[in-house]
């Protein structure tokens, strides 16, 4: 593809987080930039506010006038716009070329010495945090990155140098665009299974990607996730929080607001009296591979890592957006909001909290994310949510799906063993206020952001109250 004949860029989708990574580089670039998406959200209106035009109906009238020409206008699909979308079938009558994101995302790498971070959980912090390390410690890099990095207040990162770091999503096996130089994997859990059927066909598509990583390239592989990778030409390694590996941690111990203090071992040293400015024993999992991909970017390189510099920037990370955010946190009262939305995700979270704030009760606020993803994993999501003291559970986020019969947020609620209850999205703020409340935590991938500042506000009173 050759951009450069695009004056014009214009976005199916463009308010998904992926998306408007790309729609901001492309703004960056000069190039007129408009799109279409469901609803407006704080970040459609940041890129409206930088520049680009938005609207919310599905309607051809709506593409601007300067988009309707398709030899100057190039089309970026997500693959989350329904088939019987009303512009995307115009712009497809018309000739227009359309690229997937993932198409798009393959055509920007090129040339760069590309850092993929690829799981089925982890994705997010780990390659934010790899972004952060390559600006903060390396002094270069740019990114792509699927959350709002709260260092950068953005997720496209624009640096000097040729490095840069990608998340590789496996939805619609969009990673297999990438030719990564360094990837990590962080998990192969079941997941997307209405994508590829059975967990087997998704750890295949996890090798496959990982066959891909260039010669003389370096796969950095959790341990114990089991995947086929030739090293005649290229080097594995393996990573860990406590559990071994090439890269893992040491003397993990827990210091003041629920943060770690702890050593960080490389196969050739090890980086002493680490900390990280996030909270959450499951992030020292993600730090060891950020540290890990930059040590193999730095290898490929000819280069080393500065020890100095990665451990003060591991300190002044301050994460992404919906990880792990702190709302409030004080010994009355604690608000965190976390996007987990895999059973796996949610239980890391979760044995991370049991550990911050032991012998506290807590409460978990999820909103399921797709009806297959319940129906798929409903008794593993009930199992987990167990650990808490108190479930809400809110209606299912459908995002592209339509309904499935006898597939509801109860599916999951029967089998919860701690006490539960189902309540609408907008009353849980209400709901809290006459409840005894102690850590909550909001769980979901869909739209249950919207209530953050609302349930803060509840615990907030709370505590001013006592």
């Amino acid at each position: 593809m050759e951009q450069q004949k695009y004056e014009n860029i214009y976005f199916l989708g463009i308010g998904g987080i992926g998306m408007s990574a790309i729609a901001r580089y492309f703004l960056n670039e000069g190039c007129r930039v408009a799109g279409y998406d469901l609803t407006a959200t704080p970040l459609t209106r940041a890129l409206e506010s930088e520049g680009a035009l938005v609207h919310y109906e599905d309607d051809p009238e709506l593409i601007p006038e300067q988009m309707r020409n398709a030899e100057n206008t190039l089309v970026v699909l997500t693959p989350a716009i329904p088939a019987d979308h009303k512009e995307w079938a115009w712009l497809r009558e018309r000739g227009f070329t359309i690229e997937k994101r993932s198409q798009m995302l393959g055509h920007l790498s090129t040339g760069k010495v590309v850092m993929a971070v690829a799981g089925t959980h982890g994705k997010t912090t780990t390659s934010t945090l790899a972004s952060w390390l390559n600006h903060a410690a390396a002094g270069e890099g740019s990114a792509f990155l699927g959350g709002i990095s709260r260092n950068f207040n953005s997720n496209l990162v624009l640096g000097e140098g040729k490095r840069l770091v990608v998340e590789a999503d496996e939805y619609d096996r969009s990673f297999l665009r990438l030719y990564p130089d360094v990837a990590i994997i962080t998990a192969t859990d079941a997941d997307h299974l209405d994508i590829y059927g059975t967990p087997e066909a998704m750890v295949e598509a996890f090798a496959e990607f990982a066959s891909q990583i260039k010669p003389g390239g370096v796969l950095i592989a959790k341990q114990g996730v089991d995947i086929k990778f030739d090293t005649a030409t290229r080097r594995m390694y393996r990573y860990s929080c406590d559990e071994g590996g090439d890269f893992h941690a040491e003397n993990i111990t827990l210091i003041e607001g629920g943060h770690y203090r702890y050593d960080i071992v490389l196969p050739d040293g090890r980086i002493e009296g680490c900390t990280l400015g996030i909270l959450g024993k499951v992030h020292i999992e993600n730090s060891v591979a950020a540290v890990a991909m930059l040590w193999a970017a730095a290898l490929i390189e000819g280069k080393s890592i500065n020890h100095d510099a990665i451990r003060k920037a591991l300190a002044e990370f301050s994460g992404v957006k919906r990880r792990m955010e702190v709302y409030l946190n004080t010994p009355e009262q604690v608000y965190i909001d976390d996007y987990a939305h895999h059973p796996e995700e949610l239980r890391a979270t979760i044995t991370s909290l049991r550990g911050i704030f032991p012998g506290r009760k807590i409460m978990a606020i999820f909103q399921p994310h797709l009806y297959t993803r319940t129906r798929d994993f409903a008794p593993e999501f009930a199992e987990v949510l167990s650990l808490c003291d108190k479930v809400i559970m809110i209606p299912i986020y459908p995002a592209r799906e339509l309904p499935i019969d006898g597939v509801t947020s109860e599916l999951i609620g029967r089998s919860i063993t701690a006490s539960w209850e189902l309540v609408d999205r907008f009353d849980v703020a209400n709901y809290l206020k006459d409840v005894d409340t102690d850590v909550v935590v909001t769980f979901g991938a869909g739209n249950i952001d919207v209530i953050c500042n609302d349930v803060a506000e509840v615990l907030k009173a709370k505590v001013n109250n006592n």
